[in-house]
């Protein structure tokens, strides 16, 4: 771990369709006061502009801007070598020394060199300030001398910034840089014109308007239209599926979806990352979602979800970006967090093809929305196209990041049923919602019909409750529902509270609808008796749906009338899948 960062949550999924492509989505959550912000932006005239950080090489060069805009095919694995290497180890001492060029105040504008290298970094960089920008491109240092201008322009190298620095804090600028060994040159310096001029040995090689590559270049209107397959697809539901009969069935169904890949136990991936390092974290995977303390004095910290399901987005990408959101929303809830912001990685094929980029408005009307209802700011996010291998795309796979913001984490609420005889509460209605459940997928291997309904005032009334009962002291433990249902959530609460439970399922739901249902904006606690009806009245007093289904009791989970599993069982069933998938 060489970035000596916490890894507190995420999740893994497996489907066929990302077999040819598979999706990297990685959040990474700082800490800052208001008054310390820099921006990307280019000002004042005569400041200089610095490249600092690793060498510049070919290794990233048709990486993004090629790799972003283009399918693979079986002339993929020749492109593929143009993905970016990187050195962690590097990008730590580059995070050092900017944080300390930071509290130095050296800084006039700062921005990372990303997708198109060089080329965007000072385009916008420009762009975003009061003037224009001469680059000396001959002067940036080189891991390959053979490199053309134009390779050095779009070289997408990691570990590298552009700084500007007023020429007065140059000198003290390089010797941080020099102790904390990172390479720093100055290349350039802002102009009082309106043109980012690029030169190489002398030669003038670009002369542009900055505004016109960042920010006013030709926009797409790309043709879109919703699918001819989308209405048989959504016309083919899981409610005529054969279901399971009786307790033994169930008993067997149930072990079956707990083991299968997408809801095992991540165990064996996540415990090759540090999740404590610093100190800090007081939640981490399988949490609902992690947490970190921010302030030692006050126990102020920040709770993080990611969440995503591409076969709901497949199924209605409107609701299934709007059901991402509202899992990632309620997953800072069940901590006692309060949901702030909203992050996104958008996940889909070729927008040339007009379906896909269907998918893809939907999805940006349902988050919208979405968001709108919440209350919750976007602050930033990413789009990623052309993810599909010939004519075989990923399904529509919005990734949405929630975070959240707890005064004391000391309120924290796990997922664990950690007392026995307190009381198991289940929050929310569950209606017979089927299609595109885990339950479909791994019994039937069935995707069809409409995903679960999204009552997004439900889900910020239930975020209300949750966050309410954790801070007064009423819940010892929470956890959502979503994949896998009630069923899930029960495996997950007892396996990592070490605790059993009986259960009597909800008299008006048939037992496997009560179980395997995946109805959105649904949660269990678990209470004290004592706390029992203080929270309960709570909840009637929100017209929120709140029934008494158990308590947590025992060493086995025991849905009354219908089957008993011992923990150990449990337990080997949820486990063992990926370890044995991979060891």
């Amino acid at each position: 771990n060489c970035l000596g960062l916490p890894n507190i949550g995420g999740e893994v999924v497996f489907d066929p369709c990302y077999q040819g492509n598979p999706l990297v989505n990685a959040l990474c959550v700082g800490v800052m006061k208001h008054e310390d912000i820099h921006l990307a932006k280019a000002s004042g005239t005569g400041n200089l502009v610095i490249l600092y950080g690793a060498r510049t090489g070919g290794d990233g060069i048709g990486g993004v801007s090629v790799l972003a805009s283009e399918t693979f095919d079986a002339d993929g694995p020749a492109k593929r070598p143009a993905v970016q290497v990187g050195d962690p180890f590097q990008e730590k001492l580059l995070i050092e020394c900017t944080l300390e060029l930071f509290a130095e105040d050296l800084v006039t504008g700062i921005q990372d060199l990303g997708g198109a290298g060089l080329s965007c970094a000072t385009s916008e960089l420009a762009s975003a300030g009061s003037g224009g920008m001469r680059v000396e491109l001959d002067k940036v240092p080189l891991r390959d001398a053979t490199l053309a201008p134009e390779e050095i322009l779009m070289s997408e190298s990691q570990e590298r910034m552009c700084a500007i620095v007023e020429p007065g804090k140059v000198d003290r600028f390089l010797e941080i840089c020099a102790k904390w060994d990172v390479i720093a040159t100055v290349i350039g310096e802002v102009t009082d014109g309106e043109r980012l001029e690029i030169f190489w040995h002398g030669e003038q090689i670009v002369d542009v308007p900055p505004r016109t590559v960042a920010h006013e270049g030709p926009v797409y209107e790309r043709p879109f239209a919703r699918p001819e397959w989308q209405d048989a697809l959504q016309a083919d539901g899981a409610e005529q599926l054969p279901r399971p009969q009786g307790g033994d069935e169930l008993r067997a169904t149930l072990l079956r979806v707990a083991g299968s890949p997408n809801l095992a136990d991540k165990g064996w991936i996540t415990d090759q990352y540090d999740r404590y390092v610093l100190g800090n974290t007081v939640l981490a995977q399988p949490e609902d979602a992690g947490m970190v303390r921010v302030d030692e004095e006050t126990n102020l910290g920040v709770a993080v979800s990611t969440d995503g399901n591409g076969r709901f987005c497949k199924l209605d990408p409107y609701a299934g970006a709007q059901l991402a959101l509202a899992e990632a929303y309620r997953n800072v809830a069940t901590t006692g967090a309060r949901p702030l912001a909203v992050t996104d990685c958008l996940n889909f094929g070729s927008p040339e093809d007009p379906g896909v980029m269907w998918q893809f408005a939907e999805a940006c009307r349902g988050l919208a929305d979405a968001c709108q209802t919440l209350g919750t700011p976007v602050t930033g996010g990413n789009v990623s196209f052309y993810n599909q291998t010939g004519e075989v795309a990923v399904h529509p796979t919005p990734v949405v990041g929630v975070l959240g913001v707890i005064d004391d984490v000391t309120r924290r609420t796990p997922i664990g049923f950690g007392e026995e005889g307190q009381i198991i509460l289940l929050l929310g209605d569950t209606r017979e919602e089927l299609s595109g459940s885990v339950w479909a997928d791994v019994v039937h291997k069935h995707l069809g019909g409409r995903p679960p309904r999204v009552d997004l005032e439900r889900e910020r009334l239930l975020a209300e409750i949750l966050i309410a009962g954790s801070r007064d002291g009423m819940i010892d433990a929470a956890h959502d529902l979503a994949d896998g249902g009630l069923a899930q959530a029960l495996v997950e609460a007892c396996l990592h509270g070490g605790n059993g439970a009986r259960i009597v399922l909800p008299e008006e739901l048939d037992p496997f609808v009560a179980l395997f249902s995946e109805s959105a904006g649904r949660a269990i606690v678990s209470v004290p008796r004592s706390e029992e009806l203080r929270f309960t009245d709570m909840c009637k007093v929100r017209h929120l749906p709140v029934a008494r289904i158990g308590v947590v009791d025992g060493e086995e989970l025991d849905v009354q009338g219908q089957f008993t599993i011992p923990l150990d069982t449990l337990r080997t069933a949820n486990t063992a899948p990926l370890r044995d998938l991979f060891v």
